[in-house]
């Protein structure tokens, strides 16, 4: 275990935060509930970011930006929708600061309030829609594929780093189309797109299905999303899309004349995935050393590390390396050379475990006498003495190694933690004492969905896509299951 480190068995909550702040990827902000995301931590983040944003612009949308501040009159407009935010909603009241009367400090001034007061921004449904009621008025001038990238504030009460804080980093896509079909087309494309990026690029793997009604984004029509487990066995919602029907295009007025000449509303879709990713990322990775991360997002794919007395040794190593380094480079590996002077060989070592770097190679007089270099792997540990000749080629073959391993670990982790039970008072056991997911029939009644949530402080993360409710009871009431879902306790 890394110094300072809580054990994850001893407190897994203490060891997430000591991950997140000693690995350097946030801190906590002068304002309570805000974080700064340092570095090393925004630069995981947009290589998260780079992974969508690829595959938004692949399928057609455009990225645009939208007002922070929201009159408040707009959130008045959709009903179900702004009761989902309105008590973690920031009103600005007032625009101006002046002396107080002793010339020492600052007070609000009383003269400037505002004619309407605004909302910092929570999401953004309403501004846009505002807008498309602005651009949209035939069917020409459909579909809308807009996705912004952006931060938004909801005044949270209890915060930790990146899984919930008052202010965060996303992106939501709004879009707009002619029919009922293309917007469901859309809800789902985008979750595949979510699940893509989830498996493939962050190696964890994921549940994706519907949300019930209880649980749906407020103003859907449904919500569909991708749920991940946790290494505390926990859920985390890591990405919802959602089909919003007409709805905002009702309460805004958004409608269009189609091809008959005829005028309709519009179709409309959000969805969104944010900064909690990272948090994910740490906590179904991670273990007792710091982060482990998947090779395709790690900012610092391999980092080497020359051993040396003096500034001369360790120059004659980075001579050794420089054209297998640089082949690397050229193959597009992200490499990083840590020569810091004053800093132990030890003390490297342990930072960049902590830090979750997938390779690091480790060079010394001994290495190059044979003319080789030592090879680690962050996710196992284990050591390799490789041929230098052969690091342009072994190089890019470990580092996909390790992306399956680690997907494959995460994997195991959540199938040997997701039970299949027919019993309540098994389901009970499983929630109270192991935790993980259980999957189980559920009869389709909200009252049920209700009393076991009261009962077992577990949700239904989503209705499964892949249904086997034949012979399946639900697991409360013990009458014939509409649905086979996936519960779980969430953060």
């Amino acid at each position: 275990m890394s110094k300072g480190v809580t054990a994850k068995s001893k407190d897994y909550a203490r060891w997430y935060t000591d991950v997140i702040t000693k690995a350097q990827l946030a801190d906590y902000g002068p304002v309570k509930g805000t974080m700064v995301i340092r570095p090393y931590g925004f630069s995981l983040w947009e290589l998260v970011k780079d992974a969508f944003d690829c595959r938004f612009k692949e399928t057609g949308h455009l990225n645009a930006y939208f007002p922070l501040f929201i009159p408040k009159s707009f959130l008045s407009k959709e009903a179900e929708h702004v009761a989902g935010f309105a008590k973690e909603c920031a009103v600005v009241t007032h625009h101006r600061l002046i002396a107080d009367s002793d010339g020492e400090g600052l007070v609000v001034d009383p003269d400037s309030a505002l004619d309407e007061e605004v909302i910092v921004r929570p999401t953004s449904e309403t501004v846009i829609w505002a807008m498309y009621k602005k651009w949209i008025q035939s069917y020409r001038d459909l579909p809308i594929l807009i996705n912004q990238w952006a931060n938004v504030v909801r005044w949270e009460m209890r915060t930790r780093l990146f899984l919930r804080t008052t202010e965060f980093l996303w992106q939501e896509g709004h879009t707009a189309h002619a029919t009922a079909k293309e917007a469901e087309d859309e809800t789902r494309q985008i979750l595949e797109i979510y699940r893509e990026v989830a498996e493939d690029e962050l190696a964890i793997p994921v549940f994706s299905g519907l949300k019930t009604d209880a649980e749906k984004f407020a103003g859907a029509e449904h919500t569909y999303c991708i749920e991940a487990m946790m290494g505390d066995r926990r859920a985390l919602q890591a990405g919802t899309s959602h089909n919003l029907g007409q709805n905002f295009a009702r309460a805004f007025d958004v409608t269009f004349q189609n091809e008959e000449n005829q005028e309709q509303h519009v179709y409309a879709t959000s969805w969104g995935v944010s900064t909690r990713l990272i948090g994910a990322i740490a906590m179904v990775h991670g273990d007792d050393k710091g982060l482990r991360l998947p090779p395709r997002i790690a900012p610092k794919q391999v980092v080497t590390i020359p051993i040396g007395k003096s500034e001369e040794e360790i120059g004659n190593v980075l001579d050794y390396l420089e054209t297998p380094l640089q082949e690397l480079r050229e193959n597009r590996i992200r490499v990083h050379i840590d020569d810091r002077a004053g800093v132990t060989p030890g003390f490297k070592f342990n930072e960049w475990e902590m830090k979750g770097a997938p390779l690091r190679i480790e060079v010394g007089a001994r290495d190059m006498e044979v003319n080789s270099v030592m090879v680690v792997r962050r996710d196992t540990g284990e050591k390799m003495s490789l041929s230098k000749e052969g690091l342009s080629k072994e190089i890019p073959r470990l580092l996909e190694t390790v992306q399956l391993s680690l997907y494959e670990q995460a994997k195991s982790f959540r199938d040997e933690n997701t039970f299949s039970l027919e019993s309540y008072d098994e389901f009970k056991s499983i929630i109270a004492d192991t935790s993980g997911f259980v999957k189980c029939g559920w009869d389709g009644d909200s009252a049920t969905e209700a009393t076991i949530q009261k009962e077992t402080k577990a949700t239904i993360r989503c209705i499964l896509f892949e249904q086997k409710v034949d012979g399946l009871n639900c697991i409360f009431s013990g009458k014939p299951a509409k649905h086979e879902v996936i519960f779980g306790k969430s953060y």
